[in-house]
């Protein structure tokens, strides 16, 4: 697993938009957001008929907390 590309910028609590490369297959459409208590990483979504979001990938618990420590280091160097 690795960051495929990141996008910076300041898009209120989003800082940074990312895709991940899992064994060559690209998922587009991560974000990093910094939150009350640090950073995390959004699923990829899609605004639904009701206008809320749903989320198009479920990323397991086991791996948040390595998805969110790669895109934070990532987010961090050349900045």
């Amino acid at each position: 697993m690795k960051i495929a590309r990141m996008t910076k910028g300041e898009w209120g609590k989003i800082k940074a938009f990312f895709d991940l490369d899992i064994d060559g297959i690209i998922i587009k459409g991560f974000k990093l957001i910094d939150g009350t208590n640090g950073m995390f990483v959004g699923s990829p979504s899609v605004k639904n008929k009701e206008g809320k979001y749903d989320a198009t990938v479920i990323i397991p618990k086991e791996i948040q907390p390595e998805l969110q420590e790669l895109a934070t280091k990532h987010y961090k160097e050349d900045k």
